[in-house]
């Protein structure tokens, strides 16, 4: 076991699949377009306190310039018009670069989704075969099962079509007005 992982109490498993993530999260922004990246870096700046702060800074001056507040500044915005435009301006582009993170997000997630439901998929099919194997020891040791209709249940595989059927059909009884 590598080092690190036994100083942070982790499996050599564990510590392999954390870093194989970590790895393929990195491929795939290394993989990102230029345009994806200047979204994102965009989009992080925008939900920053330093963007806050400049424009609290930006448009107090502008309003304080403009409302005559501020002696011996011309003013160049007497109805704000312009400050209203270019707030418009800007929030068309930061919501369109925030967009574009956000798709870029759920793709990822999708993706993440996926792997999740073919890991659980998986193992609980190793599951039901671990149960088909255990009974299969205590009968031919003669040790009594428990529980045997839960037991009966737990050992069937069930195909995850079934599965997402049965939750569809579900849902349309409990939620018939979202049909």
């Amino acid at each position: 076991m590598p080092k690190e992982a036994k100083e942070r109490n982790i499996t050599e498993v564990l510590d392999r699949n954390i870093l194989a993530l970590l790895e393929r999260r990195k491929t795939e922004e290394q993989e990102l377009g230029w345009h994806d990246r200047m979204a994102e870096a965009v989009t992080r700046f925008a939900g920053s306190m330093a963007f806050l702060y400049i424009h609290l800074v930006i448009y107090s001056l502008w309003i304080a310039i403009n409302l005559g507040w501020i002696p011996r500044t011309p003013k160049f915005d007497r109805s704000f018009v312009i400050l209203a435009m270019e707030a418009s301006v800007e929030a068309i582009f930061l919501s369109t670069f925030i967009l574009i993170t956000q798709n870029r997000m759920m793709a990822m997630a999708d993706k993440r989704a996926d792997l999740n439901l073919q890991v659980n998929l998986l193992a609980e099919h190793e599951v039901t075969k671990l149960i088909q194997m255990i009974r299969r020891i205590t009968q031919r040791m003669g040790i009594e099962e428990l529980d045997q209709h839960e037991l009966d249940e737990l050992s069937k595989d069930v195909p995850p079509e079934q599965v997402l059927e049965s939750i569809e059909e579900q849902e349309r009884r409990f939620f018939p007005d979202r049909s």
